[in-house]
């Protein structure tokens, strides 16, 4: 009996229909991801066409994009924008997490049909990641989760790599069907950001904001809600010494973190209050800036 439980639990854990959305029940989770674009036809065709995003809404400059009726990206127009170098503070890569490994394997056979140009693939033990940019520089990471279970913790660091991702493997698993656009239930799983001083983001991310550290990489930290593996990235590869994100300029105008419930919502804007970190935006959805100027809107699920 013992065995057979084993091998139940193992099959469950590698079947690559299992759903792995942990990311979402977490107190703290990312939602929409905001962007600043110069030319908005041309961006949002490029998340319609390579990876399949439903449009929710279009007009005055704007355009939302999704999936099973959720937010995930929002473009705004700014045409007199002035184009991000990437060695500004701001935006690395916006993670889009599909529900399952199948899912993902027939992501790599639509991009390989369609010829779809990579950045890189990788495998981060906890998690099989490929990445992309847009036709304005932002990164893009679309990635599947492996079972939380699976996951290996040591203490309150969680291992992570990056290793070398068996595209094949992933793309047979897709079965007969095939990429049918992003599927209900994908999100944002989390937001990797360019700062200026990896101490100064923790001061942020950790202290102010109340995040957890879950692993140290070189030059990069990553910060969780919960037990995720990571909701918000944060390293200095182009951005070292950054200063405060200009006004006016191409790439991340802000994006939303999602409390689980009103009473956390209320815990953590008491927190953010007694350590006198500035508020704009509106009771309901309250805004707060890290160094850097990244905006988070706060909101709930």
């Amino acid at each position: 009996m013992v065995n057979q439980a084993a091998r139940a639990l193992e099959d469950d854990l590698s079947s690559p229909d299992r759903v792995n959305l942990y990311a979402l029940t977490t107190p703290w989770h990312v939602g929409a991801v905001t962007l600043t674009v110069r030319d908005l036809q041309t961006v949002a065709d490029w998340y319609r066409h390579v990876l399949g995003f439903e449009t929710l809404r279009s007009d005055n400059g704007e355009v939302v994009l999704g999936a099973g009726g959720k937010a995930l990206l929002v473009l705004q127009r700014d045409a007199a924008a002035k184009p991000a170098t990437h060695r500004e503070a701001g935006l690395f890569h916006t993670a889009f997490l599909l529900p399952t490994r199948a899912d993902l394997g027939r992501w790599i056979l639509h991009a390989s049909e369609q010829q779809f140009q990579i950045q890189g693939a990788s495998d981060h033990l906890v998690s099989e990641a490929i990445y992309l940019g847009d036709p304005e520089g932002n990164g893009v990471e679309i990635y599947c989760d492996r079972p939380q279970p699976a996951w290996e913790w040591q203490g309150d660091r969680i291992k992570m790599a990056t290793e070398r991702l068996d595209l094949r493997a992933i793309a047979d698993t897709a079965g007969a069907s095939r990429w049918q656009g992003v599927p209900a239930g994908a999100a944002v799983g989390h937001i990797h950001l360019q700062v200026g001083d990896v101490p100064q983001s923790e001061a942020f991310y950790r202290e102010i904001f109340g995040l957890d550290v879950t692993c140290h990489y070189p030059d990069a930290n990553f910060y969780s809600s919960g037990g995720y593996h990571h909701h918000v990235g944060a390293n200095v590869w182009n951005s070292r010494g950054a200063g405060r994100r200009p006004e006016g300029i191409t790439g991340l105008a802000g994006f939303e973190m999602v409390a689980k419930s009103p009473d956390v919502f209320a815990a953590r804007l008491a927190a953010l209050d007694a350590r006198g970190a500035p508020l704009a935006g509106s009771a309901e959805r309250p805004v707060v800036a890290d160094p850097w100027g990244n905006r988070l809107s706060l909101t709930v699920a």
